[in-house]
């Protein structure tokens, strides 16, 4: 909890810093954009508009994640950065389509543009962005904080486009050229979007985590000595960072203070391997076989027997 307060607080500081420094280059992309005439500019203000709504979510739930579990909300917050999450993908999707419609209706009427004004204005916009998305990179890796990086990597790209853009018009004079960008660009926030919305949408669903494998979970466990088997075995997230666990253990007839060793083993595996700290483990009487490799205490085995 200690480490995981001093996370929020440098998260909150650097989405802060980005918020501010976004919102300038907002204003500037619009009156460049206009200017110019430059449809590539104002997608990226769209784009950008979408990333300070982005920013701005991950703070709220950064604050709302720090703060403590509750009668109410036995887990907590954990879950508002993943709502966040979807609604800051949700709203690239939209953003993609617009620029794809606005694209289509400047390929059928092209627009003289300034692409002096577009090299110049998206060099700023590279530096501002690869910095911000530098410091998120480093902020954290939950996926909140990963859906506003992702905004921040796919400004930084399709800034750098439009650069790259600016010159091959200005050294052929082709207007298409404009609008095709932001095509380039569109794609870019579709395909981010989609990939935050398909992780977050796992996560509300409580579907296994993302990279983590049941049969390999389970195999695992089953390697602990003790362990005769795992059954109704559910992974799922709790946030993007916090992974839950619940399962059937069968193991011998043993006393509680031998069991004990076997789940301290057990969670020991989980933590080190999957990072799953978060467990409800509930221990069964195994139906004993030789082939399981099962030992009962002796009186232990007659009384089974006797009960059956």
């Amino acid at each position: 909890m200690h480490a995981h307060t001093h996370g929020g607080e440098g998260a909150s500081r650097v989405l802060k810093i980005s918020l501010a420094v976004t919102m300038g280059y907002i204003v500037l992309l619009v009156v460049a954009g206009l200017r110019a005439h430059s449809l590539a500019l104002l997608s990226e203000a769209g784009h950008n508009l979408s990333d300070f709504l982005a920013l701005l979510l991950s703070l709220v739930a950064v604050y709302l994640q720090s703060r403590p579990p509750s009668t109410t909300k036995t887990y907590g917050y954990h879950r508002a950065g993943v709502l966040a999450a979807l609604v800051n993908a949700s709203s690239l999707v939209v953003v993609a389509f617009f620029i794809f419609y606005e694209a289509f209706r400047r390929l059928q009427h092209p627009e003289p543009v300034r692409p002096g004004v577009m090299i110049s204005v998206a060099a700023a916009g590279v530096v501002m962005n690869g910095v911000i998305a530098l410091l998120l990179y480093r902020s954290g890796g939950d996926v909140n904080i990963r859906s506003a990086l992702l905004h921040e990597i796919g400004d930084t790209l399709s800034t750098a486009a439009v650069m790259v853009g600016g010159w091959v018009i200005m050294e052929t004079g082709q207007k298409w050229v404009d609008p095709a960008l932001s095509v380039g660009i569109g794609a870019v926030i579709l395909w981010s979007g989609f990939g935050i919305v398909r992780e977050t949408l796992n996560i509300l669903l409580e579907g296994t985590p993302r990279g983590m494998k049941l049969d390999r979970i389970e195999s695992v466990m089953r390697a602990v000595e003790g362990v005769n088997d795992v059954h109704d075995l559910h992974v799922w997230s709790i946030g993007s960072e916090t992974h839950a666990l619940s399962c059937h253990i069968a193991i011998a007839d043993i006393p509680p203070s031998v069991s004990e060793r076997i789940l301290r083993d057990v969670k020991d595996c989980l933590h080190h391997e999957f990072r799953i700290d978060h467990t409800t483990i509930q221990f069964e009487h195994a139906e004993c076989e030789v082939a399981h490799g099962c030992v009962m205490p002796v009186g232990a085995e007659a009384h089974h027997h006797h009960s059956h």
